[in-house]
């Protein structure tokens, strides 16, 4: 049992040294869009339409408010490193919440005993 709580308690501390790492955080996703414009004799009304874009929009929800905004293709890589690196947050942290739940019950039976 002590060498499963010691394993559980590496692999936590992997996921702390992992986090510490991940850099700028962003939640939300992104999504590429086209568009039709008003203008009747353009482009994206042809055959075969040609749509204006793409533009990209990030779309989020945060304390219970959803918001989105347009990234400017300046900001797109930027943003979408940040978007990654906050799904790799609330994966290690879901990990890392599991494992040491696992930890906790190993060690309250390891007391019992």
């Amino acid at each position: 049992m002590k060498r499963k709580i010691q394993q559980l308690e590496n692999k936590i501390a992997k996921i702390k040294a992992e986090l510490a790492t991940l850099g700028e955080l962003r939640p939300g996703s992104l999504s590429e869009q086209y568009n039709v414009c008003g203008r009747p004799n353009c482009r994206c009304k042809g055959s075969p339409p040609r749509r204006h874009g793409p533009y990209y929009q990030l779309s989020y929800t945060r304390n219970g408010k959803s918001s989105s905004r347009f990234v400017k293709q300046p900001e797109l890589a930027a943003v979408r490193r940040q978007v990654e690196n906050y799904a790799r947050l609330r994966t290690l942290v879901d990990r890392w919440i599991d494992l040491a739940t696992e930890l906790s019950e190993l060690k309250l039976a390891e007391s019992r005993e």
